[in-house]
């Protein structure tokens, strides 16, 4: 089994609103067989976190389109997407480019 990992999440541009307004969260998540990539964080942030619409947040086992995601201030896309594997201590920012008119 592969140690918990502390991580740090930050919701900002509106997308906190879907987590009660609290915009960053401190977590240890827990041991399991393999280790933590996104795709399973996005997977226990929907079980545990996401109050509400969760359309507003995921597309199917991601982000939906207009949710940048940084991976300790760097873009997600240039660390392997789905598939980058956290570290402990790593911080993931999600920010929503979507605005309602």
């Amino acid at each position: 089994f592969v140690n918990s990992v502390v991580c740090s999440f930050c919701f900002r541009g509106g997308a906190e609103l879907l987590f009660d307004g609290v915009k960053k969260h401190q977590v240890t998540l827990p041991c399991q067989p393999e280790p933590w990539d996104i795709r399973n964080l996005l997977k226990w942030i929907k079980q545990n976190l996401l109050k509400e619409r969760q359309e507003l947040f995921m597309q199917g086992d991601s982000v939906r389109p207009g949710i940048l995601v940084l991976i300790n201030d760097a873009d997600w896309e240039l660390m392997g997407e789905l598939d980058y594997k956290l570290q402990d201590q790593d911080n993931v920012l999600f920010i929503s480019t979507l605005h309602g008119g």
